[in-house]
């Protein structure tokens, strides 16, 4: 499974419910007949709304991925860089997937000490009818989300390893690194 649904899910989704049938029988006990149609819209909406932010919200609290030992080495033969780490889960229910984000930004670019031609996309006459190759564009920032483990016990933690293509314009780096459970 993907997402795992723990009690605490079913028992809000079940007080939903019962708002939902709530609102359908004083929908259905109006005297103006008009208002029957809009009351059953604005019900459901309310209820789907309230059921998205609640399954959010119940996994943000009840679902605790903690990462630990995260290094990261460069690879400077093939270009790429390497993270690895431990991820624990940290909450008393199981989690379905661990997702990592990492984002490196060129710390040229956060203290602008760059030089014109990084930001510079050449635009022209030629570019329209070619399609903007992007062969002179050298992004500043890199997101990369990977998986590093499914089905997660509580208390249970997993060794990652992940990598992926280091830009060689990149000078010193700035890393963000966040992790999600769900």
């Amino acid at each position: 499974m993907t997402t795992l649904f723990n009690y605490w899910h079913y028992i809000i989704l079940a007080i939903i419910l019962f708002i939902f049938i709530g609102g359908v029988v004083s929908a259905f006990k109006q005297t103006n007949k008009k208002l029957v149609f809009p009351m059953l819209i604005s019900v459901s909406l309310i209820t789907a709304l309230m059921a998205g932010f609640s399954i959010v919200v119940v996994d943000k609290y009840t679902k605790i991925p903690k990462i630990y030992k995260l290094e990261n080495k460069r690879l400077l033969s093939i270009e790429k860089i390497v993270y690895t780490g431990i991820v624990k889960n940290e909450g008393n229910h199981e989690i379905g997937t661990v997702t990592i984000e990492i984002k490196l930004v060129n710390k040229g670019h956060a203290t602008g000490n760059v030089k014109g031609g990084n930001f510079y996309k050449p635009s022209g006459f030629l570019d329209f009818f070619s399609g903007g190759a992007d062969i002179l564009y050298k992004p500043q920032t890199i997101v990369k989300e990977f998986v590093v483990a499914t089905n997660l016990k509580p208390g249970e933690a997993k060794a990652f390893r992940v990598y992926f293509g280091w830009p060689p314009y990149f000078r010193s780096v700035a890393e963000f690194v966040k992790i999600m459970g769900h």
